[in-house]
């Protein structure tokens, strides 16, 4: 987690700050910050200013689920300073990361409740999800929490599950769908288009020999959708307003290439942006990669791909 981002660093039981202290408190993994979260987000914040004390998200670097079961941890949807940022949007007042180790994993419920949420914490009121679930082994569930809180005399909400065309906004569903590169699907259930982040490295300068010199962005550390032509946003660090970008993902069948990789072609813009942070926002997705026959052919689809991409960018909010 970057110490540069504003947040509360909790390395222990006892690293608790007093702005922490009589908060309204959500506790989650937050991944993606989807519509779900900022639904929850919302009331917590409703209530926190109703109350006149701060929204606390508390939240987890690294995921729990990393340290107890590597082997079964998601790809994240979001980076972690990027997480801190939406939670903010989304109304949060304060954000606390949890370091999540042993100290944290073994409390119980009953311990997790007493030392954080009650007395480290003091908190004015607790909101969260239906599903939500604390302590070692996830003992605790809504209704346990409903009830110790009663008896705490602090102030207790579940916000309902939310539902887009019938179906429940969840982390893993946004996963699913951006294997399958749905991406404008995503974006719906996001709120928000997905989005990468890379540096650029030197790549092969095969884009450059077509006319179309391409950014080769390395060190992506969240979910990459499937492989695919996308339309996208580009935002470069330092600059100013985004530009459209024709995104590749995958590999290069064309010249033999298998390696997956995440190419952009920013549309219009020329300069050396080696080393230097990129972030893309996928709109949508544009075709599936494949193999041409010739470098002609190439040509002809890659011009039809960035076409594309700007009308699609111009056209869309």
């Amino acid at each position: 987690m970057s110490k540069g981002i504003e947040h509360i660093a909790i390395e222990n039981i006892g690293d608790f700050p007093a702005r922490a202290r009589g908060a309204y408190v959500t506790v989650g993994n937050f991944d993606g910050v989807h519509r779900g979260h900022q639904r929850l987000l919302a009331r917590l914040r409703a209530k926190a200013d109703a109350a006149e004390v701060p929204a606390l998200a508390l939240t987890f670097d690294p995921h729990p689920v990393a340290l107890l079961r590597p082997d079964k941890a998601p790809v994240p949807l979001v980076w972690p300073e990027r997480e801190i940022d939406l939670l903010r949007q989304a109304g949060a007042t304060e954000v606390g990361v949890f370091h999540t180790g042993p100290w944290l994993l073994e409390l119980s419920a009953r311990e997790f409740f007493e030392r954080v949420l009650r007395d480290q914490l003091a908190a004015r009121g607790v909101v969260e999800g239906p599903n939500f679930a604390f302590g070692h082994d996830r003992q605790g569930n809504v209704s346990i929490l409903r009830a110790w809180c009663g008896e705490a005399g602090i102030d207790f909400e579940v916000v309902e599950e939310t539902r887009i065309d019938d179906q429940l906004v969840s982390s893993s569903l946004i996963r699913q769908i951006l294997g399958e590169g749905r991406v404008a699907d995503a974006t719906r259930f996001l709120g928000r288009p997905h989005r990468l982040r890379g540096v650029v490295a030197h790549g092969a300068g095969r884009g450059a020999g077509l006319g179309f010199p391409t950014l080769n962005l390395t060190g992506i550390d969240v979910l990459i959708p499937a492989d695919g032509v996308y339309a996208a946003r580009a935002w470069i660090e330092g600059r100013g307003p985004a530009w459209a970008a024709a995104c590749n993902i995958g590999p290069n069948p064309t010249f033999g290439e298998q390696a997956r990789k995440v190419e952009a072609h920013l549309i219009g813009f020329a300069g050396d942006l080696y080393g230097r942070s990129v972030e893309l926002d996928l709109v949508d997705r544009l075709r599936a990669t494949r193999r041409f026959a010739s470098r002609e052919d190439l040509l002809e689809q890659v011009r039809a791909d960035v076409d594309q991409t700007r009308r699609l960018i111009e056209s869309s909010p």
